[in-house]
């Protein structure tokens, strides 16, 4: 049994297409984000520290000596030769389009390199950046355009200081589906204020504009973070385990079988936790999830078609407000 088996996973979907296993290699170009420099705000996302998910972000090495370790490590892992450039700290199109073109090169430049994906937020992707990921695209590559959405809430987006709403994401991916570029879609369940109905109508509004790939993650409260503050103080509360496999699995079954699920949950490492404690553990996450799906006898996709037709009713009034 594998998780492959009841939802589109990216490794599969790679493995279909390149004949061979395909990895992700994390990279820190140095960016910062507009949110932090006071650009759009100051302080970031309540539960954004970066560190979390990258362990190099104070002094990147170079992005060839990067994949260089990286390649390093995965070959004595799994042995697989191909890899797609991952850069994911921070906002990594928030730069002149000239720096960010030798950058994303660099990366392809690698023979064993197929693509890269490139993480941001949906107000920093103006349309020299989208034209320049398209045009890397029309030469063979693989490219994947990562929206850090996380609800398609204002309300909630407001409330985590998050400096964009859900009218920048929609401009955003309109302008990349006209250049015909893959997106994938960043979601973050247990927002403060939010729960399963909310998780719920963030994935359908997303899933009505149309997106290529998704990222689903558990909030989780880790060191250095307004958000640690506010949990300490007793103001939020953080998923259960149980809470989050049950949320996960409604919004897998909610998606269209030909939806590219990146990921479907998220860690945190050990020593930067602080709740709660299984999103330190992914693979105790991962197969829960597989669990509880195989338990209700579903995978992706089972309850797509008993939804009322969702995506027809939603386009409408979501174009209208643009």
């Amino acid at each position: 049994m594998a998780l492959s088996e009841v939802i589109n996973t990216f490794g599969q979907d790679l493995l279909r297409r390149y004949g061979e296993r395909v990895h992700k290699l994390a990279i820190n170009a140095g960016f910062t984000c507009p949110n932090r420099d006071g650009e759009k705000g100051v302080g970031g996302c309540t539960f954004c520290n970066n560190a979390t998910f990258n362990p190099n972000a104070r002094k990147p090495p170079t992005v060839a000596e990067q994949i260089a370790a990286g390649r390093s490590v995965i070959l004595k892992r799994t042995g697989a030769k191909r890899y797609m450039a991952y850069f994911q700290a921070y906002t990594n199109t928030y730069a002149d389009v000239a720096y960010l073109a030798s950058l994303y090169q660099e990366a392809l430049g690698e023979p064993d390199v197929i693509g890269i994906s490139v993480g941001t937020r949906p107000d920093c992707v103006p349309d020299k950046v989208l034209d320049l990921l398209a045009d890397l695209k029309q030469q063979g590559h693989e490219v994947w355009l990562e929206l850090g959405l996380q609800s398609a809430q204002d309300d909630a987006l407001a409330r985590v200081n998050r400096g964009h709403g859900f009218a920048e994401y929609q401009d955003a991916i309109e302008r990349a589906q006209q250049r015909g570029l893959d997106v994938c879609t960043h979601l973050i369940v247990g927002l403060p204020g939010e729960g399963r109905e909310e998780s719920l109508m963030s994935l359908k509004k997303v899933l009505a504009l149309g997106v290529q790939g998704l990222k689903l993650h558990p909030l989780h409260v880790v060191k250095g973070t307004l958000l640690a503050n506010q949990w300490r103080r007793g103001e939020y509360q953080t998923l259960t385990l149980g809470e989050y496999i049950t949320i996960a699995a409604d919004l897998i079954e909610q998606t269209p079988p030909s939806v590219i699920y990146h990921r479907v949950t998220g860690t945190a490492a050990e020593n930067l936790l602080l709740a709660p404690d299984w999103c330190a553990k992914k693979w105790i996450v991962l197969n829960g999830i597989e669990q509880e799906l195989r338990r209700r006898g579903t995978a992706q996709g089972a309850r797509v078609m008993s939804e009322s037709s969702y995506v027809t009713d939603l386009k409408e009034p979501l174009a209208a407000s643009a």
